[in-house]
């Protein structure tokens, strides 16, 4: 009974809360519904507001940060305690965004490829499906809700003061990060590593240690997703002022000096109007671009700073030569193995860790949703659950042809998906790729390439990491469970091979070569990073070299990706409160904000 108790009232707040946003929605409510809070706005109100206002445009900023997502939202959260502070995100609001707000609705949220959608698919030169954020709380809007700390050696290794790191992921966890609930795939998964020898045991914990361990999650117990944009309750209203659908097109720099200067940005409204935004004459003032390892060195390129070569191609105006812009992009290339069940699943997303002195990490996910546009509105092939099967064979897996084969499937009926993912991913890549432009219009994306594997040592960690899952699969903990050991783990493999995960031409029926099968299968996990690296785009303190008032704060900065996953460290990380708080300010401990960063 206390189950069935327990499993009403979770149906009933859920049905609440999706009326009440229906509701707040057809009364037009919109601060309590799309906005939420009074200081955000469609980036059209911009010029409309009176000009006595902060936001109305003739009133200069502390700072302009380009970019609300995980970094962007804590950054302009704590600088608004002492500054004007103006945030430009060129998606929309998650509060009232179904697909994003709830679990059950991830996988349609990454397959959703329409012009106003949360996330915008990419496909590199490899030929790996991705997707970069396009909403207010960046990736915590669209990924799958991990949260975990960096290790104690990453946060040496960039010269961050661990004090202020602990206290700015402890503000953070205070607000939107949860314990969860362990779900039977995650519980047995945990059990199968322990098994194995993926040891000690560390329990539930945020710390990045060695053996096996349940981590944070920004989902709830309700399954509703609570992202960065939920850190903005904590700004000073009436310094701050967030726009939405406001897409910079580029950062406007005063080149009469002799170092180029950035003044503002121009950027367009939802309906393509342009605006300017400049900063106050004040020594701090700065524009921050927080928009991510994709969008930073992309708007680098697109304001004038890159390699001079490529810049005049397109004939954008150099307003500063640097061949290092867009280099050494990264990103952590994953290998999933399809298990299928004979009983339907619960959903989970990762919520248990191995993590191996191998440099490779162990996670797991499970099942879908159960809405009725789940299966058939997708296919997964844009999203993270991709053991489902297609009909399109290898060499005709053209971008074109996939969504032809999507738009189809939506007609079939609702399928029952039976099993659950085992994924492997390598830390710190040492293969290295690049970002280019390939026209002048920045809602385009970039051509990028990663390089997946070209490095032999990622390469034989892909195998380590495929044997650790092989090991997996014939544990007594998994067997038990699946009850599936009728199936080879050869024949697991082949099913991963056949699977439409990528564009990649398939070697079927060679999973003997594990070489052959990590190269086949590489999917994302979406923690691709670089683009702007410390020494050679930016200084330590962030400001972009070569220019002043201008920084990057986001993961373009980071030569490896934090961490099993990086959003904590993104989003607390103790880079964020050097470059509010550089040596050469003279800001008091009592004029720190007490929220952190």
């Amino acid at each position: 009974m206390a189950l069935i108790g327990s499993a009403l009232f979770k149906f009933l707040l859920s049905s609440l809360v999706w009326i009440n946003t229906l509701i707040s929605l057809t009364k037009g409510e919109e601060s309590s519904g799309e906005y939420r809070y009074p200081f955000i706005k469609p980036a059209s109100s911009f010029s409309s507001v009176p000009s006595s206002a902060l936001n109305g445009g003739a009133k200069p900023y502390d700072y302009i940060i380009v970019g609300g997502g995980t970094a962007g939202c804590p950054l302009a959260t704590t600088l608004s305690q002492n500054f004007s502070v103006l945030l430009l995100e060129r998606g929309g609001t998650p509060f009232a965004n179904l697909n994003v707000s709830f679990m059950q609705n991830f996988h349609i949220s990454l397959a959703d490829t329409s012009p106003s959608s949360a996330s915008q698919s990419f496909i590199s030169t490899d030929g790996v499906i991705n997707s970069r954020a396009r909403i207010l709380g960046g990736g915590t809007s669209i990924n799958a809700g991990f949260y975990t700390r960096a290790s104690s050696s990453f946060i040496k290794s960039v010269g961050w003061d661990s004090k202020l790191v602990q206290e700015s992921y402890s503000w953070v966890e205070k607000q939107i990060v949860h314990r969860p609930e362990l779900v039977p795939w995650q519980r047995v998964i945990r059990d199968s590593l322990l098994e194995i020898g993926i040891s000690p045991f560390n329990g539930f914990s945020y710390d990045h240690k060695y053996g096996t361990k349940v981590g944070g999650t920004i989902f709830d117990r309700f399954g509703r997703r609570h992202t960065a944009a939920e850190l903005l309750a904590s700004a000073n209203p009436e310094k701050f002022h967030v726009l939405v659908h406001a897409t910079v097109l580029k950062i406007v720099f005063d080149t009469t000096g002799k170092t180029p200067r950035a003044v503002g940005v121009i950027f367009k409204d939802e309906n393509g109007k342009q605006h300017e935004a400049f900063l106050s004459k004040g020594s701090r003032s700065e524009v921050i671009m927080s928009s991510g390892a994709i969008g930073s060195p992309q708007l680098l390129l697109h304001s004038g700073i890159g390699p001079k070569t490529d810049l005049e191609k397109l004939n954008i105006s150099v307003v500063l030569d640097n061949e290092f812009v867009g280099k050494g992009m990264s990103d952590n290339p994953m290998n999933t193995i399809f298990v299928p069940t004979n009983r339907p699943v619960q959903q989970s997303l990762i919520q248990t860790v191995g993590i191996t002195k191998l440099g490779v990490y162990i996670e797991a996910s499970s099942g879908f949703g159960q809405s009725s546009d789940s299966i058939h509105w997708d296919h997964g092939i844009v999203s993270a659950e991709i053991g489902q099967l297609s009909t399109i064979p290898p060499k005709q897996r053209t971008y074109e042809a996939i969504q032809s084969y999507r738009k189809r499937k939506k007609t079939l009926p609702h399928e029952a998906f039976m099993g659950g993912f085992i994924l492997e991913k390598i830390a710190s890549p040492l293969s290295k790729g690049q970002l280019s432009l390939l026209n002048t219009n920045i809602d385009d994306n970039p051509s990028i390439t990663f390089n997946y594997f070209s490095h032999p040592y990622d390469l034989q960690r892909c195998v380590d990491g495929i044997h650790v899952v092989e090991k997996i699969l014939r544990s007594k903990h998994f067997t038990s469970f699946t009850q599936c050991d009728k199936k080879t783990v050869e024949k697991l493999l082949n099913m991963s091979v056949h699977a439409n995960v990528n564009l990649i031409p398939k070697h079927i029926n060679d999973t003997k070569s594990l070489e052959q099968f990590c190269k086949d299968t590489v999917i994302t996990i979406w923690h691709y990073h670089g683009g702007c690296h410390m020494g050679k785009v930016v200084s330590r303190d962030y400001e972009v070299l070569g220019v002043e008032r201008l920084r990057v704060i986001d993961g373009s900065t980071f030569t490896d990706s934090p961490g099993t996953n990086p959003q904590a460290t993104v989003h607390g990380s103790e880079d964020i409160e050097r470059a509010i708080r550089p040596s050469s300010w003279s800001i008091t401990n009592q004029h720190q904000p007490e929220i952190g960063t």
